[in-house]
Formats: structure tokens, C-alpha cells, sequence
């Protein structure tokens, strides 16, 4: 007999993977972030780098009733392929968002907001939170990024401190 009073929930054991990926993950992510609670999971790819890179941890949490606000990054599902997405918003557009990868040349078009999932709100890499993209500086990133500019004024400043990292004695 099932105790009435033990709300369901959905659980995985503890460092095991729930290999997900396209509608499925997408059904899942809307599942958990309607209920109000927050999920996680792996990112795929490159089009966020380098704030979010491919195998970095992401906590998403909802909406609500918060609407998403120039610089954020979130979490959202281009509908023409049921496919989930994560980039920065860069701009707004009548009741759309437009919103585009940071390391990407061109922006996606206008997502709805019924096509948001949700805020992301941590990122990880090997096990250590990130903290650059997505605080104050989100705002400076999302102008740069919708002008093109992010990637050229990017990539001499990773070159310099990779030259000093591979120059500093450990």
C-alpha cells in the first residue's frame, strides 16, 4: 500500500548518469521545472564557450513569474526541432527573445516564452562552480556578443593568460 502522505519524486543514485539527450531530456526538464523545483544536467557542446563549456554541469531553475532580462542565459527548446538550447538573451523583440550562443556568430531568432524553460543559474566544471557569465558582467557580454565583438576581444585575452599559465613555475 502506497502512504498517501509521501509526495512522489523523481530520483537517480548518486554519481550515476541518466543518459538523456533531444525530446526526452526536453519532457524531463519540463516535468521538473513545472514542479517548481530545480534540475541539472550535462551541456553539450561549444556555442556558449568559454562560459559554458561541453561537459560543464548546469543547474537550471523555473520561470516563474520572472521574465528574462538582457544577459541572462537560459534554457529553451527551438520547437522546429524539439531540440534544447542554451544561450544568452540579447536582446527583446515585441513578446520574443533574442538570444545567441557566446561563441557563436549569429543570433537563433526569437524564442517565445512559452518555449523557456528555464534560468540558468550555476555552472560547473570538474566539480568547481564558475562564476564568470552569468553575474554582473552578463550585461557587458550580452552587448558584446550581439555586436560581433565578444569572440575578437575573447581570444587575445585567453592567449595571454594561457602564455602566462604555461610561463608561471607550479
Amino acid at each position: 500500500m502506497i502512504d498517501k502522505r509521501t509526495k512522489p519524486e523523481f530520483s537517480i543514485m548518486k554519481g550515476r548518469d541518466l543518459p538523456l539527450s533531444g525530446p526526452a531530456l526536453v519532457q524531463l526538464l519540463r516535468a521538473v521545472l513545472g514542479r517548481g523545483a530545480s534540475a541539472r544536467f550535462k551541456a553539450r557542446g561549444f556555442s556558449m564557450s568559454p562560459f559554458i563549456k561541453n561537459e560543464d554541469v548546469i543547474t537550471l531553475t523555473p520561470l516563474e513569474d520572472a521574465a528574462p532580462s538582457i544577459g541572462d542565459v537560459i534554457a529553451f527548446v527551438l520547437p522546429e526541432a524539439d531540440k534544447l538550447c542554451v544561450h544568452r538573451v540579447v536582446g527583446k523583440e515585441g513578446d520574443g527573445y533574442v538570444t545567441k550562443g557566446d561563441n557563436a556568430t549569429d543570433a537563433d531568432g526569437l524564442v517565445s516564452k512559452e518555449n523557456i524553460l528555464g534560468f540558468v543559474k550555476r555552472v560547473e566544471r570538474d566539480g568547481n562552480e564558475v562564476f564568470l557569465g552569468l553575474g554582473p558582467e552578463r550585461f557587458l557580454i550580452a552587448f558584446l556578443g550581439d555586436r560581433g565583438l565578444l569572440l575578437p576581444l575573447l581570444l587575445p585575452v585567453v592567449k595571454l593568460i594561457r602564455l602566462l599559465v604555461k610561463r608561471s613555475p607550479h
